[in-house]
């Protein structure tokens, strides 16, 4: 015999149901610490990285994207599965 309603075994939540809105915001925080970090260390870096980007190509701007946005999303990959 099939258990009722009440006897039902609560389903686990899965990790996107435990994501509140609080962690977005700790994730964009996160995201400009990191991008703060270069121009106080290294200024000067800070502008020869952007003085080379501004020389780059558009394709070459959009692979870099590219490849900025397949890492992260396999950090946060990988992150769901260790945490």
């Amino acid at each position: 015999m099939a258990p009722g309603p009440a006897q039902r075994r609560p389903q686990a939540k899965s990790r996107l149901d435990r994501v509140d809105g609080n962690s977005l915001w700790l994730a964009l925080a996160l995201m400009l610490v990191f991008e703060g970090l270069l121009p106080l260390l290294s200024p000067s870096g800070w502008r020869r990285l952007f003085e080379k980007l501004s020389l780059m190509s558009d394709g070459q701007l959009r692979f870099y994207g590219l490849c900025s946005i397949a890492l992260g999303l396999a950090g946060m990959v990988l992150a769901s599965f260790l945490g």
